[in-house]
C-alpha cells in the first residue's frame, strides 16, 4: 500500500497554522478522501491550486462549474468531475457563508475536536475519510 501523501508531501507547513495553507490542505484532503488514486489526486491539486492559482475560498469560488470540471479533468480526476466540481462550489459557498471563508475559523466555532469533525462532516461531499485525512495534519497543529 502507498504511503500517505503529507501536508509537506505537497509543501505545506502546517504549523504556522496559516489561513491559505489551512485552506490548500482542507483542499488537498478533499480530493484524497475520494475513491480515485493517490497520484491523480496529488496532479489534481497541483493544477488547481498551483497551475490554476485557486488557493483560496475567494479564488475558487469564483470559477464556475465549467472551469472546476476542466480543472480536474486537466488533473485526471475524469471519474467523478462534474460532481466534484460542483462539491467543491458548495463548499467554497459554505466556507464563506457559515465561517468567514476561514478553514481556521471551523475549529474557534467548535467545543473541541469531536465538534470539528462533525462541523468538517457537515460540508457535502466530506465524509470521515476525508475528515481523518484532514485531521491527520492538522489536528496535531490544533490539538
Amino acid at each position: 500500500m502507498a504511503k500517505n501523501v503529507s501536508a509537506a508531501d505537497l509543501n505545506l507547513d502546517l504549523s504556522q497554522s496559516d489561513e491559505k495553507t489551512l485552506f490548500k490542505w482542507f483542499i488537498a484532503s478533499f480530493l484524497f478522501g475520494k475513491r480515485i488514486q493517490q497520484d491523480i489526486a496529488v496532479e489534481t491539486y497541483r493544477v488547481i491550486v498551483e497551475k490554476h492559482g485557486r488557493d483560496t475560498p475567494r479564488k475558487l469560488c469564483n470559477c464556475t462549474w465549467q472551469e472546476l470540471v476542466n480543472m480536474l479533468g486537466e488533473g485526471g480526476y475524469t471519474r467523478y468531475d462534474e460532481s466534484t466540481a460542483e462539491r467543491l462550489l458548495e463548499l467554497c459557498k459554505k466556507l464563506h457563508d457559515d465561517y468567514g471563508g476561514k478553514v481556521g475559523a471551523i475549529h474557534e466555532a467548535s467545543d473541541n475536536r469531536k465538534d470539528l469533525e462533525k462541523r468538517l462532516q457537515e460540508f457535502d461531499g466530506i465524509g470521515p475519510k476525508t475528515v481523518e485525512i484532514f485531521m491527520r495534519e492538522a489536528g496535531p497543529v490544533w490539538y
